[in-house]
């Protein structure tokens, strides 16, 4: 059986989400089966993956298209889960969990919201005491400051 080798996330788009996920509280990057995901214990609140080819499968029908193209999936919960799951693109909404959310990202992402939705997701899965910690009024301002 052969092996499929997944697309590789562009660096720059690395570059961008790893400060946003790495500078909450005890927030850590691993690779992921594929793509890159930020973990708060062992609950990932981000994960960042290439779809190409229709690769992976899971990926490229929930968005659905066949690449190349870059997603992110991360958590939401109430309202704003609703809101998300039905804006259309660039969000869509995978079927695997009812509270992941997807993002295609590209030259139109608003890294500003991008900063806002990670730093909720994080909120979400953290402990209370680590999510009591988290500025979430300065998530904004610190992604304008990478720009």
């Amino acid at each position: 059986m052969a092996r499929y080798e997944y697309a590789d996330v562009p660096a720059e788009v690395l570059a961008r989400l790893r400060p946003l996920c790495l500078g909450l509280p005890e927030a850590y990057e691993e690779q992921a089966w594929v793509g890159t995901r930020w973990r708060i214990r062992k609950r990932t609140f981000a994960h960042v993956l290439a779809i190409d080819s229709g690769y992976p499968p899971a990926y490229a029908r929930a968005v659905p298209v066949d690449g190349p193209v870059t997603v992110m999936t991360f958590r939401s919960r109430g309202p704003e889960l609703a809101v998300l799951a039905n804006a259309g693109p660039p969000f869509y909404k995978p079927d695997w969990a009812p509270d992941v959310v997807g993002m295609v990202l590209d030259a139109g992402t608003d890294w500003t919201e991008v900063a806002e939705l990670l730093t909720e997701s994080y909120c979400v899965l953290a402990p209370k005491k680590l999510v009591a910690l988290v500025d979430r009024g300065s998530a904004g301002a610190d992604a304008e400051l990478g720009e």
